[in-house]
């Protein structure tokens, strides 16, 4: 038998322990993501609901319910933070497959039906592409030069008034540590320029899974614990103030501030589910596949590193100095 917190065998992650989850519970309402969610402040979507090929989404939502139910011990906090209607923009991690799942499962629980990009080579797939396509998967063309139709079809999704779930990293964290690696700057023109086009921002909602990289595929009994945190939605008004003036594209400069701006909530989310402090020599980045240092982000969202201490504990939680969050707030906390 797996001790909580030790590896498994064959596995260098531990797995998120039994006591790391009890002290979640104490900073959070924490509910379980693989039964339905509707209750006095959330009511479903029925509009995108019917929309959505209802009778197979359904039949497909308690078959991903079952297997995750069966592997893992999963749980949620910060969905109060998803709106009833309304489109937002879901920017998830991508440590394991279960990262695709367990979000998507959750906000399908919630009664919103948000489309997701996912590699078209999954749409390929016998019986799964045909699945995932029924579910709102949205193909994405990794090669070929056609970044920009890709973005053009998902900021359609937005202004269509759908929901939209992205996965920035662009493929599975290579981070040894596991950590949210760079991202890809699409989201970030995605959001500005749907915002410009709708008139208001788009809410950007950081959602990041740990505890699947523990699971042993093969053998993965017992059941490890499985935590989703979602962040509230990030604050970038200051990035869209001359968005009237843009001539075509938001600027590069917008981009790269909102992009770090997502990496870094994920990042601290994650923090605080797994109970420790990010690297300090930096973030994992994809081109090089080496640790770097994090880009500079403008003064009221750099990380509160003050509370780092030599044993790299996470006993309180990092925040961002942000609009979005107030003295002493953990993120995706009330």
């Amino acid at each position: 038998m797996v001790s909580p917190g030790k590896p498994s065998p064959g596995r260098s992650v531990p797995a998120l322990s039994d006591e790391q989850v009890r002290r979640l519970s104490r900073r959070h309402a924490l509910v379980d993501p693989t039964h339905y969610l509707y209750g006095r402040l959330h009511q479903p979507n029925t509009k995108e609901i019917e929309a959505q090929n209802p009778k197979r989404t359904e039949r497909l939502l308690a078959g991903v319910a079952a297997v995750t139910r069966m592997r893992s011990h999963c749980y949620a906090f910060g969905v109060e933070h998803i709106p009833q209607n309304g489109v937002f923009i879901t920017a998830a991690t991508h440590v394991t497959q279960m990262d695709v799942f367990v979000p998507m499962m959750t906000l399908f629980h919630l009664g919103r039906r948000p489309r997701f990009m996912a590699k078209a080579e999954l749409a390929k797939w016998p019986w799964v592409g045909s699945a995932l396509r029924c579910v709102g998967m949205q193909p994405v063309e990794r090669r070929g030069g056609k970044a920009k139709e890709i973005e053009e079809q998902s900021i359609k999704i937005l202004t269509s008034g759908r929901p939209l779930t992205i996965f920035p990293e662009g493929t599975v964290s290579r981070d040894p540590k596991k950590w949210p690696m760079s991202l890809k700057p699409g989201i970030a023109y995605i959001a500005l320029e749907a915002s410009q086009r709708l008139g208001y921002p788009v809410p950007i909602f950081p959602a990041v899974t740990w505890g699947g990289a523990s699971i042993n595929n093969f053998w993965p009994w017992p059941r490890k614990n499985i935590m989703l945190g979602i962040g509230k939605a990030l604050d970038y008004s200051d990035l869209l103030v001359d968005a009237a003036s843009w001539k075509g594209e938001p600027s590069k400069e917008a981009v790269a501030e909102l992009t770090e701006r997502i990496r870094r909530a994920m990042e601290l989310i994650m923090a605080e589910i797994r109970g420790e402090n990010p690297p300090q020599e930096g973030m994992w980045d994809y081109r090089t596949m080496s640790r770097v240092p994090r880009p500079a982000l403008s003064a009221e969202y750099e990380m509160d590193t003050e509370r780092l201490d030599e044993t790299n504990q996470f006993d309180e939680p990092l925040v961002p100095r942000s609009k979005d969050l107030g003295e002493g707030d953990v993120a995706g906390e009330d």
